[in-house]
C-alpha cells in the first residue's frame, strides 16, 4: 500500500541498526536496509525533523523466562553502536532498549513534546523490534509507517507475516522512494 499521507511532523525510527545485529543471516541484504535507512534520515534531518536511532542491550535481555533460555553470550560494547553509515548527529534522539520494542515512556514524550504524530520506521528484524515498535507506537496514538524496503528479518516467513498481516492492522506499508517523495512535496 503507498504512504496515503506523512503528518506536517514526523519522526523516523531507525530500530537497531547496529554492528552487533547486521552481521546476522537475514533474507534480505542488510546492506541494503543500512543504505536506505541512511538515505532516509539524511533526508529527514535536511528538513529538521526528528531522526530517532535506537539500539538494544543484546547483552542485557529481560528476566522472563523462554524456551530459549535467558543466558546469552557476552556482546563486546563496540559491537552495540550504530553502523557508521546512519552518520549519527547530536541533534538526534537517541534509545537503549533491553526488550524487542524501541519505544518507551521516555522516548514517547520526547516526541511528542516535539510535535510527532507520525512514526515512520526502518530497521531489524521485521518480526521483531519493527514490529514490536509498530506495535507499540500504534498503542501509543502514532500514526505508523513501516518502509518495507528498509527492514529485513531473519526468515521469509516472520517477514511476510509481519509485512502483510501485522503492518496493514497498525498503519501503513510503503516504500523508501515513497518516503522521499512525500518529503519533497
Amino acid at each position: 500500500m503507498p504512504l496515503s499521507v506523512l503528518d506536517p511532523t514526523p519522526a523516523l525510527v531507525v530500530v537497531d541498526l547496529q554492528l552487533a545485529t547486521v552481521g546476522s543471516p537475514t533474507v534480505h541484504p542488510t546492506a541494503d536496509v543500512v543504505r536506505r535507512s541512511a538515505r532516509l534520515a539524511a533526508a529527514f534531518r535536511e528538513r529538521d525533523l526528528p531522526v530517532v536511532l535506537t539500539t538494544a542491550r543484546l547483552d542485557a535481555p529481560p528476566p522472563g523466562r523462554t524456551q530459549l533460555g535467558g543466558n546469552r553470550p557476552p556482546v563486546p560494547e563496540d559491537a552495540l553502536a550504530l553502523v557508521p553509515e546512519l552518520d549519527a548527529r547530536p541533534s538526534d534522539l537517541r534509545g537503549e532498549h533491553h526488550g524487542w520494542s524501541s519505544l518507551d515512556a521516555t522516548l514517547t514524550a520526547g516526541l511528542r513534546e516535539r510535535g510527532v504524530t507520525q512514526l515512520v520506521l526502518v530497521g531489524l528484524a521485521t518480526s521483531y523490534g519493527v514490529e514490536s515498535t509498530a506495535r507499540d507506537a500504534y498503542d501509543a496514538g502514532f500514526h505508523v509507517v513501516v518502509v518495507v524496503d528498509a527492514t529485513t528479518d531473519l526468515t521469509e516467513d516472520g517477514y511476510r507475516h509481519a509485512v502483510d498481516g501485522v503492518f496493514p492492522v497498525l498503519g501503513e506499508t510503503t516504500t523508501t522512494d515513497e518516503v522521499l517523495a512525500a518529503l519533497r512535496r
